[in-house]
């Protein structure tokens, strides 16, 4: 079973709770848009997992069967595989704010200038690769089954999603052990006595022993100090893999085109000046600029409907229960990523942004239907293909009659905060 087709129910609700209080008391802590691309991040994420798990089955498998000891699976022994995996992760994620390649394979996820839950979910698409291919192996080596790495660091992961909310206040002595949103919004912070902060997951007691802790005293202003300035989820992913990569090719020396990968953040080739991207200079909430952009007219009830069958389609793709192929998986899942990069274009109201909606509604509507008949999961003239026929044309015809191109709404950038 992929346990995160098990967890993602629970972190979905745990969302849908929180913006359904923050839409009462009207809080301003969620934007639209911001939510928007962090749920297709994360949808788009879940999909790349499923690669992971394949490769964290065939590789850490390779190793285990070589490993004289094994640990068995009981409660005290994952409770302690708990512990050893968030030390691990605790110099995985400093590592990920120091050197270059693990930057970039990081930075997605801290590009929201908002926190909430769905910041939670706006996951790099090569992070968790990174995670398991360079430090969690280790686990391994100690004896632990890779079943059990892979289940503890999903489970590592939810436990760390629900730091991601300004909703919970300071919890007392709680704050002196474990990891809290109050320390998590630290680690968000772009003020310059906030950067590079609390690196822990679980235990905070990591961050104290190793002189990386701080407390949150003043209010948080979060994002980057170089943020992206668009809602596409691709370019997000990869726009400091961007600028290594120029800088590999622009340095003078052989040397230094491959040492950049793994020099600290605010190093570059030598005969390249320093950039935004690596001065890192912070700034506080007074002085933060945040990001929005005009939008297609009428595309928020769209978009909140396309998101919802989204997740209906994301999660039938990762469930390994069903009967699906991996084939079918890849397929689905390019599609999937296709669905979030048209949204990126209906966020930013772009001309092919309409095309692209209508294609790929069309495409992965047929896919479905073909795919799930092949498995004989369905009838062509049964209740699940009229449904799905009836959802794409209510979708298309929403398109036809609301979106045209020149008409948005929403303010553009530069929206100064108050």
């Amino acid at each position: 079973m992929n346990i995160y087709a098990f967890i993602t129910p629970m972190v979905l609700l745990l969302l849908f709770l929180e913006i359904g209080y923050s839409v009462y008391k009207q809080n301003g802590i969620y934007s639209f848009q911001d939510t928007i691309t962090n749920l297709g991040t994360g949808i788009g994420n879940q999909c790349v997992n499923l690669g992971v798990a394949f490769f964290v089955f065939k590789f850490y498998g390779f190793i285990y069967q070589y490993i004289p000891w094994k640990v068995p699976n009981t409660w005290y022994f994952l409770l302690l595989l708990l512990v050893i995996q968030d030390f691990v992760f605790y110099w995985f994620h400093r590592t990920g704010h120091t050197l270059h390649i693990f930057w970039a394979a990081h930075m997605p996820h801290h590009s929201s200038e908002e926190l909430n839950l769905s910041v939670g979910l706006r996951a790099s698409f090569t992070q968790r690769i990174f995670q398991f291919l360079f430090f969690d192996w280790v686990l391994v080596v100690f004896g632990f089954s890779p079943e059990m790495i892979y289940s503890m660091a999903a489970i590592h992961l939810f436990i760390a999603y629900w730091h991601h909310t300004q909703l919970i206040n300071k919890l007392g002595w709680i704050e002196k052990i474990f990891v809290t949103p109050s320390h998590h919004r630290v680690h968000h912070g772009v003020n310059p006595e906030y950067i590079d902060k609390n690196f822990s997951e679980f235990l905070i007691i990591w961050d104290r022993i190793f002189g990386t802790f701080a407390k949150e005293e003043k209010p948080v202003c979060y994002g980057l100090t170089h943020p992206p300035r668009t809602w596409d989820p691709f370019y997000i992913n990869i726009q400091y893999w961007k600028q290594l990569i120029d800088d590999a090719i622009a340095a003078p020396y052989f040397v230094d085109k491959l040492k950049i990968w793994f020099m600290p953040l605010t190093w570059r080739p030598r005969g390249l000046e320093q950039t935004d991207l690596t001065q890192r200079i912070g700034y506080d909430l007074e002085e933060q600029t945040k990001w929005t952009s005009k939008q297609f007219a009428f595309s928020k009830p769209y978009l909140i409907f396309q998101l919802l069958l989204g997740l209906v389609f994301m999660y039938f793709t990762i469930n390994q229960q069903n009967a699906l192929s991996v084939f079918d998986r890849i397929i689905f899942s390019a599609e999937i990523m296709l669905m979030i990069y048209s949204w990126y274009g209906v966020l930013e109201a772009k001309p092919w942004a309409i095309f692209t909606e209508i294609g790929r509604l069309l495409l992965m509507g047929a896919t479905f239907v073909i795919v799930l008949y092949q498995h004989d999961l369905i009838t062509l003239i049964g209740w699940v293909s009229i449904l799905t026929l009836l959802l794409v044309g209510a979708s298309l015809l929403y398109i036809s009659f609301f979106f045209r191109y020149g008409k948005t709404e929403g303010e553009a950038f530069p929206l100064v905060n108050a």
